[in-house]
Formats: C-alpha cells, sequence, structure tokens
C-alpha cells in the first residue's frame, strides 16, 4: 500500500498555510482531498484555482447546476466527497 505523508493544519507554513486557511473559512475545517495534496503544495493552489473557476468562473450554467453536476458524478463514481 502507498503511503503519503500528510501536513497537518498545525504543521502548515507558506503557501500550504495560506491553502488551508482557506479552506477552513471556506468549509470549517481541512478535508483530506486537499491534504492529500499536501506534499506538494503548487499543486494544491493550482488544483483550488481551477475548482474556482470551473465552479464560480463565467459559464452558461448556474451554480446550481455545476453543484448538482458535480454531485451527480461523485455518486456515479462512489466519490464521497
Amino acid at each position: 500500500m502507498a503511503w503519503i505523508q500528510l501536513t497537518s493544519v498545525r504543521e502548515a507554513t507558506g503557501l500550504l498555510k495560506k491553502q488551508y486557511e482557506a479552506a477552513i473559512a471556506r468549509a470549517g475545517r481541512v478535508w483530506n482531498i486537499l491534504r492529500i495534496m499536501s506534499p506538494n503544495p503548487r499543486i494544491l493552489d493550482a488544483s483550488m484555482k481551477l475548482y474556482e473557476s470551473i465552479m464560480k468562473g463565467p459559464s452558461p450554467l448556474s451554480r446550481a447546476q455545476r453543484e448538482m453536476l458535480a454531485t451527480v458524478v461523485s455518486a456515479e463514481l462512489g466519490c464521497r466527497y
């Protein structure tokens, strides 16, 4: 089984700390889907920028439609997130 060393909120510094703080402001906690990217904060930052663009950027779909699509895809794939 693979092992990835995750950085706790308490141990985070620099860009990772900023991302963790933003996650806490957004969701009240840092979900493991974000922590799994903690070894490479630049990837986490790029991933969150992509997410923000897809979910909140200009689109012919409403925010509610985008959230519904994300929910359906997650359910179909058996994803708990």
